[in-house]
């Protein structure tokens, strides 16, 4: 039988997450509120939202989290270090980058290094995160090894599965293959089409140490409904 985690264990998981172009100013702010009511461990917005996420959650212990090169991966190296460069001027705390897929598919290991070592840098010059968004679902299982062997050797802080805007999202058998090839050296963070307290359960238990999700309030309330059963057994 699966271990329950308790709503407050499960919520430090969680970067609270929308990404959405049509994202509004108040859905920000209530995205803020849900991530401190709940206790997740970040939210994770667009770049151009990160100086009002920053404004509203300075001097709690949430997180703001930015996308860099979101969602393609396609962006030019310099472009995303200068990206990550502001964001984190103006208040991002860890930075999201996605990898340079086609790269990557075309054997360009060297480039798809130094994109992520470039973010890494200037990240790491001010104490921030870097988490490289694989994109799984557009990769073979070579690929995805070879991309958590890149990523590792580039400095990043987490390999992640997906953007939530591919054509899928996290598995299980991912998030494994990823923490298999990444050891405890970095962190796995599952993202993308993750619904219920079960399939988050089910990525903490396949390696999953941060959980990407838009669903967080529903996941949260799940875990309660599910702990106060357990309790009263």
């Amino acid at each position: 039988m699966r271990t329950l985690l308790s709503p407050q264990e499960l919520a430090r998981y969680f970067d609270h997450t929308l990404l959405k172009p049509e994202a509004t100013p108040e859905q920000i702010k209530r995205l803020c509120e849900e991530a401190l009511r709940y206790g997740f461990f970040s939210v994770c917005v667009n770049p151009v939202y990160v100086g009002l996420a920053h404004s509203f959650l300075k001097g709690t212990d949430v997180r703001v989290c930015s996308v860099i090169g979101f969602p393609l991966g396609a962006t030019l190296p310099e472009v995303k270090a200068y990206e990550a460069e502001l964001v984190i001027a103006r208040g991002a705390e860890e930075i999201d980058m996605v990898m340079n897929i086609g790269a990557l598919k075309g054997r360009d290991y060297k480039l798809v290094r130094e994109d992520i070592a470039a973010v890494a840098m200037v990240a790491h010059d001010h104490n921030a995160l870097v988490k490289v968004i694989l994109e799984t679902a557009l990769l073979e299982r070579d690929e995805k090894v070879k991309a958590c062997e890149i990523a590792l050797e580039a400095g990043a802080d987490f390999v992640k599965t997906s953007t939530g805007f591919g054509p899928g999202g996290a598995t299980v058998e991912d998030v494994r293959l990823m923490r298999e090839v990444v050891g405890e050296r970095i962190g796995v963070k599952a993202a993308g089409g993750i619904a219920t307290y079960e399939m988050a359960l089910a990525m903490i238990e396949a390696g999953a140490t941060r959980i990407g999700a838009s669903r967080s309030v529903k996941i949260y309330r799940e875990a309660e409904a599910l702990w106060a059963a357990e309790k009263a057994r």
